[in-house]
């Protein structure tokens, strides 16, 4: 899947407070991984590669995900934030 930087972002940024804690307990990875996952670029020992691949260009590239688990279950708690 593609999408561009700035939307990924916007998704983060859109996520209610604990969220990146939800995500991480639920997909059973650390809270970094979803934290790189989102743009951030800070490895510790025990963190997952994300299969996610940044090109050049506008709205700060496209990015290219392979696992969208992090991705679809964030819109997943967007929704239900918005539906609450």
């Amino acid at each position: 899947m593609n999408i561009t930087f700035n939307e990924l972002r916007d998704i983060k940024h859109s996520l209610p407070t604990g969220s990146v804690s939800r995500i991480a307990r639920e997909l059973q990875i650390s809270e970094q991984t979803v934290r790189n996952y989102f743009g951030a670029n800070k490895f510790e020992e025990g963190d997952e590669m994300v299969g996610k691949h940044v090109q050049p260009g506008p709205n700060g590239g496209i990015v290219s995900l392979k696992d969208t688990r992090i991705l679809d279950l964030a819109k997943k708690i967007i929704e239900e934030e918005r539906a609450s």
